[in-house]
C-alpha cells in the first residue's frame, strides 16, 4: 500500500468537500468569508491534485505545470480575503484592492515570454517568491485577527467563540509547512512531497475542517464593527474623549442606572451577552452605552461584564457548600461559557486560577 498517495488523496478529497461545504454556506452565517474561504481550500487542493494526476507525465518545462503554478498563486488571496470579511462582514472590494493581483500577473508574463528568458529565473520565482507571497499574505492575515480580537472587546463579553483563533492557529501551521515545503523542495529538488509532510498536512486539513464548519456568527445582529470601531476610536485623541455624548450629571446618572440594572437584574449571568443586549435593556443605542462604559469606568465592555463574572465566581467559591462543584459548573454559573474562558479571565483579573482561589479560601 503507497501510504503516500493515500495520504494525498484524502488531503485533495477532504480539502474539496470542504470547499463545496463553505461555497454552499450551508450553516447561513458568514456569507462572504465562507465562499472567500471555500475558493482558498478549493486552490490549496490543486497543489495535491496536480500531484495526484500527473505526477508520472508533468515536466517542469510544460506549459500546463507554469499554469498550474500561476493558478496556485493566488491561493493566499482569498484566505486573506475570507479573514477580512470575518472581521468585517460589510466590506467591499474595490479597485484599489486589484494591488493583490500583481505578483499572479507578473508571474504569467514570465510565463507567456518564457522563451527569451532563462528558465532559471522561472524556477527561481517558483521556489523561492511563490512561498514568500504566501508568507506576505498570512502576516498580513495575523494582523488583521490580532486586532479583531482586541476589537471585540468592545462589543462582547464572551470572546471564545469569535476570537477566530483557529485561524491563528492554521497560519501558524501554514507557515511551519510552508517553511518545511521550501526546506524540503530545496533537499529533493524533484522529488514529491515526503509522507511525513502530507500526514502534517492531513491534520491540518481537517483541524481547519471541524474550526470552520462550527464557526458561528461573529457579530450581533444590528452591529455595524466597521462603523462601531470607527466611532470608537474617533471618540479619543490618546486617553481624551473628543466628543461628549453626555455631560457630567447624564453620565453620572446613567453610570447609576447601569449598576443597577448589572445588580438587580444580573444580565452577566447570560452567557451570550453583547454590547447590544445590555443597551436595549438601558433604553440606549449601543454606542451610547460603548461611551458611559469607556469614559464612565475607564474600562472596555469585555471588561466591564466580566468583573461581575469574577466577582460572582469568587463568591461561589469560597463557599464552603459549592466545594462539590467542578469549577466548570461554578464559571458557567458566574457567566461564562466555556472553562478555558473562566480559568483565562479570572486570573487575569485575581492573578489566580478558579482552582488555586478555591483551595487558598478552603483553608480558611
Amino acid at each position: 500500500m503507497n501510504i503516500n498517495l493515500l495520504t494525498t488523496i484524502f488531503i485533495v478529497g477532504g480539502l474539496t468537500l470542504l470547499s463545496f461545504l463553505k461555497l454552499s454556506n450551508v450553516d447561513a452565517a458568514n456569507r462572504k468569508a465562507n465562499i472567500s474561504f471555500g475558493i482558498f481550500l478549493l486552490l490549496w487542493s490543486s497543489f495535491w491534485l496536480d500531484e495526484l494526476l500527473f505526477a508520472s507525465h508533468l515536466e517542469k518545462g510544460d506549459f500546463i505545470f507554469y499554469i498550474i503554478r500561476f493558478v496556485q498563486l493566488f491561493t493566499p488571496i482569498p484566505f486573506y480575503f475570507s479573514i477580512v470579511f470575518y472581521t468585517s462582514p460589510n466590506y467591499k472590494i474595490t479597485f484599489r484592492d486589484l494591488r493583490f493581483l500583481v505578483v499572479p500577473l507578473l508571474f504569467l508574463i514570465l510565463i507567456l515570454f518564457r522563451s527569451l528568458l532563462d528558465k532559471t529565473l522561472i524556477n527561481l520565482w517558483i521556489s523561492c517568491v511563490s512561498p514568500l507571497h504566501a508568507l506576505y499574505y498570512l502576516q498580513l492575515s495575523f494582523r488583521r485577527i490580532l486586532k479583531h480580537q482586541k476589537d471585540i472587546e468592545i462589543f462582547s463579553s464572551n470572546k471564545e467563540l469569535i476570537s477566530l483563533n483557529w485561524i491563528k492557529y492554521i497560519i501558524y501551521c501554514l507557515v511551519l509547512s510552508a517553511l518545511a515545503t521550501i526546506l524540503y523542495t530545496i533537499l529533493v529538488p524533484n522529488g514529491p512531497l515526503n509522507t511525513y509532510i502530507n500526514l502534517f498536512f492531513l491534520g491540518t486539513v481537517y483541524f481547519v475542517a471541524y474550526h470552520s464548519i462550527k464557526q458561528k456568527e461573529l457579530f450581533p445582529v444590528g452591529y455595524v464593527p466597521e462603523k462601531e470601531t470607527e466611532i470608537f476610536t474617533a471618540q479619543y485623541e490618546g486617553n481624551t474623549p473628543k466628543n461628549k455624548l453626555f455631560d457630567e450629571d447624564e453620565l453620572a446618572l446613567y453610570k447609576n442606572k447601569l449598576l443597577q440594572l448589572m445588580s438587580e437584574e444580573k444580565p452577566y449571568l447570560d452567557t451570550e451577552l453583547n454590547l447590544i443586549k445590555l443597551s436595549e435593556m438601558l433604553g440606549l443605542s449601543g454606542h451610547q452605552l460603548s461611551y458611559i462604559i469607556n469614559n464612565g469606568f475607564d474600562e472596555n465592555f469585555f471588561y466591564f461584564v466580566n468583573k461581575f463574572r469574577v466577582q460572582k465566581a469568587k463568591e461561589l467559591l469560597e463557599k464552603q457548600d459549592n466545594d462539590k462543584f467542578t469549577i466548570l459548573a461554578v464559571g458557567y454559573d458566574a457567566g461564562f461559557n466555556s472553562k478555558t474562558s473562566f480559568n483565562t479571565t479570572f486570573k487575569k483579573m485575581t492573578g489566580d486560577t478558579p482552582s488555586d482561589y478555591r483551595k487558598k479560601h478552603s483553608r480558611q
